[in-house]
């Protein structure tokens, strides 16, 4: 018998409500409405309150990555998957705001070559959107291919991202 608890809040957004579960202080997941594989709805756990933790870090660095504010999340992550989806959603917060990888480039990455279709996949279940940054990679041709958020939200985030971003030089 599991000792986890599961709450959840739902906060605004430009691309529309996020729902935020947490398990025991930690981001299990962050889903967009009318996202794909998103989970059934007694799997969020119970409502959670706003105010506390880690819900409040959540909200205020999500409004502050959509002011432009935020280029890197810091917040307690436990995304449930297998080892090498894990390895995959660790391989994606390393992609910089503002730029892409394609599947291939980031399978090469975590040194699995040939694995790009599984990394693609694995890009798709993952359940923390946003904050662990699937939005930012692409086709090998550079065209956007699925987002579990829709196209039109991949491209608002890629936009954001590349409007806000800071020059290097």
């Amino acid at each position: 018998m599991s000792t986890t608890t599961r709450t959840h809040v739902t906060v605004p957004s430009p691309i529309g409500p996020l729902t935020i579960v947490a398990e025991d202080g930690h981001i299990a997941c962050l889903y967009m409405d009318a996202q794909r594989h998103a989970p059934e709805p007694a799997s969020l756990g119970v409502p959670g309150d706003p105010g506390e933790q880690p819900f409040a870090a959540a909200a205020s660095q999500l409004k502050s990555y959509f002011a432009g504010q935020l280029t890197e999340f810091d917040l307690p992550l436990a995304p449930a998957g297998t080892e090498f989806q894990r390895r995959v959603w660790a391989g994606l917060r390393t992609i910089p705001y503002g730029e892409t990888v394609s599947y291939g480039e980031l399978a090469r990455q975590l040194g699995s070559p040939s694995a790009s279709r599984a990394v693609g996949l694995a890009n798709g279940r993952n359940p923390i959107a946003i904050v662990v940054p699937c939005h930012r990679v692409i086709g090998s041709d550079g065209s956007l291919t699925g987002y579990g958020g829709g196209l039109d939200r991949k491209r608002f985030l890629l936009a954001l991202e590349r409007d806000m971003r800071i020059p290097t030089s």
